[in-house]
């Protein structure tokens, strides 16, 4: 899938979804869709549908937004080095669509490999369980088959 264009964007996303995700803005912590959020399904790229995340991975870190273990697939998110406001941190984002996601912090679960992926809700749009084969996702469904 090609990314659209800038034109495009803007009419499809929300403000604050255009901002985070072109402009790599920051959404409010605890204050966002996806912190609070632990229904099972997988989340996905809102600019190009790309998956990300899985719920299976997600926890609750207190830190005011999603975080996840680790990437649904390792090569789905890329990594850059981010000096803005004086800091030095892993920015994340989308392998397709290049859209900024947040950052990877070595402060998450030590069981779960010690990465913190710490995501805008912006950045994402959920697909429940029971909706993805609806939605085009049927080979992440086997994820959730508890056997």
């Amino acid at each position: 899938m090609s990314k659209p264009s800038d034109a495009e964007l803007r009419e499809q996303l929300t403000p604050e979804q255009y901002a985070v995700t072109q402009k790599a803005a920051t959404e409010t912590p605890f204050n966002n869709k996806y912190d609070a959020w632990f229904d099972d399904g997988i989340y996905v790229d809102i600019v190009s549908g790309e998956p990300l995340f899985s719920s299976l991975d997600k926890y609750d870190a207190g830190c005011g937004w999603p975080s996840f273990t680790k990437p649904i697939k390792k090569k789905a998110v890329k990594r850059h080095l981010d000096t803005s406001y004086g800091m030095y941190r892993t920015e994340v984002t989308s392998q397709d669509a290049n859209s900024h996601l947040g950052h990877v912090f070595t402060d998450g679960p030590i069981a779960a490999g010690g990465l913190r992926y710490c995501i805008n809700s912006a950045s994402l749009r959920f697909v429940p369980v029971a909706e993805l084969t609806a939605q085009g996702y049927s080979e992440y469904a086997e994820l959730f088959n508890k056997e």
